[in-house]
């Protein structure tokens, strides 16, 4: 058996070099017949296959003249085709390759070898084999690493364009190359960043959110870490699943938007109420930016401002002067039935089912603190959107104050009807 330093002889190695032809030629017509990915090659990559398998035929004869040399596989072999090609073909369908080559020198092992060295012909070959499986796996490591820095580089470009909302071309073939060209459903998600190696934060936030099943672009901006996520029913939801990934503190989830392109204002709303958020000790973690639009409008929110005279104290004064009123003074009151009814001049009960049809109007329910809360934030920065020359202290702003009950004080119209 030859050792690791035993050379074949000159004949077995003329042998060899004058059926290199036939052996690259065999190695194809092997991978044709056995491998379909190799069929469904584009031509020009199965000619680069068909290089690199003749490359490393030829660096197996030069190296049979002296074993004991340390080969330089990749230079001479997968160096003959573009680093594109670990695109088109896998690490194992690379294996693949180098099997077929091995295969078919082993079966003309009687052939190529001279008399007696059949033995030393075949070991020579395991052992180049292993060295070309070992230089492969070097060339998709250093491609994958390479590839690793780009797309980190990309997803942090990304990131920053889509924080500062420019979703302009540059940012659209960046996302197309990370993947996101088609991703819908998307969020903001942004927090504290937690302590370690930035690459190393980013990659497990990455690796959590694919067991989720979702897309996810990250970055870490000094002492905010902002995660983009993609494919979400239900952010809320998944950033509470990732929650342990940012360090300690709030965790703000901006309004889901359709795509990585509008995903600026999902940025804006989450970044406005992770700056805001601790404005309100008590909230949840995570927590919707549009819960936090009483404390974003402190914080000087232009766009929380208006959602809220949007969303809030336009439907209610469009809803007529008596919810207006009621939800003013009741508000004012400290919250109490009876207070309000005395006020107004109304039956509590009248109060009861006008605070109902608030709710219905709003989606805020004022026997709730917190959501109080944010009706009379909705209703002070209303009255400062309104003309100042309009009067708002009673009914809805321009409109005639609420007709007092009649002497009996039951509720009238539509409310008795309810009632």
């Amino acid at each position: 058996m030859a050792t690791k330093g035993s050379r074949m002889s000159a004949a077995t190695r003329r042998r060899v070099e004058r059926s290199a032809g036939a052996l690259s030629t065999g190695a194809i017509k092997r991978m044709e017949a056995n491998l379909d990915w190799y069929r469904a090659l584009s031509a020009e990559d199965r000619s680069w296959v068909g290089l690199v398998a003749q490359a490393g035929i030829a660096a197996f004869i030069a190296w049979c003249r002296d074993p004991s040399a340390q080969p330089h596989i990749t230079a001479d072999v997968f160096g003959t085709a573009p680093r594109e090609l670990t695109r088109s073909i896998s690490l194992g369908q690379t294996l693949d390759l180098v099997r077929a080559v091995v295969d078919v020198v082993e079966e003309d092992v009687a052939e190529l070898a001279a008399p007696g060295e059949e033995q030393a012909l075949r070991e020579a070959v395991l052992r180049y084999s292993r060295e070309i499986a070992f230089a492969a796996a070097q060339v998709y490591a250093e491609a994958a690493e390479a590839r690793g820095a780009w797309d980190a580089r990309l997803e942090s470009l990304v990131v920053d364009a889509v924080l500062r909302g420019e979703a302009d071309d540059s940012m659209q073939s960046r996302a197309a190359a990370l993947g996101w060209g088609s991703v819908s459903h998307v969020a903001v998600v942004a927090g504290a960043t937690p302590s370690g190696d930035t690459a190393g934060v980013v990659d497990a936030l990455r690796r959590a959110a694919r067991r989720l099943g979702v897309e996810c672009l990250a970055a870490v901006q000094g002492r905010r870490f902002v995660a983009i996520l993609g494919g979400v029913e239900d952010p809320l939801a998944v950033a509470r699943a990732l929650g342990g990934h940012f360090a300690d503190g709030p965790i703000v989830v901006g309004p889901p938007v359709p795509h990585l392109f509008a995903a600026g204002r999902s940025a804006r709303a989450a970044l406005s109420g992770l700056g805001a958020a601790r404005a309100w000790p008590e909230a949840p973690r995570p927590v919707l930016a549009d819960d936090l639009l009483p404390e974003r409008v402190l914080a000087g929110d232009a766009p929380a401002r208006r959602m809220l005279v949007d969303q809030v104290y336009r439907p209610l004064a469009a809803s007529g002067a008596a919810l207006f009123e009621t939800a003013a003074v009741y508000l004012e009151g400290g919250g109490g039935l009876e207070a309000t009814a005395r006020v107004l001049f109304v039956h509590p009960n009248t109060v009861r089912y006008r605070l109902g049809r608030i709710a219905a109007v709003t989606g805020y329910d004022l026997a709730q603190p917190r959501e109080a809360h944010v009706v009379r934030m909705a209703l002070a920065v209303g009255r400062l959107a309104e003309p100042a020359q309009r009067p708002w202290r009673r009914g809805v702003p321009g409109q005639e104050p609420v007709m007092p009950p009649s002497p009996d004080g039951n509720p009238a119209g539509a409310e008795l009807e309810a009632l």
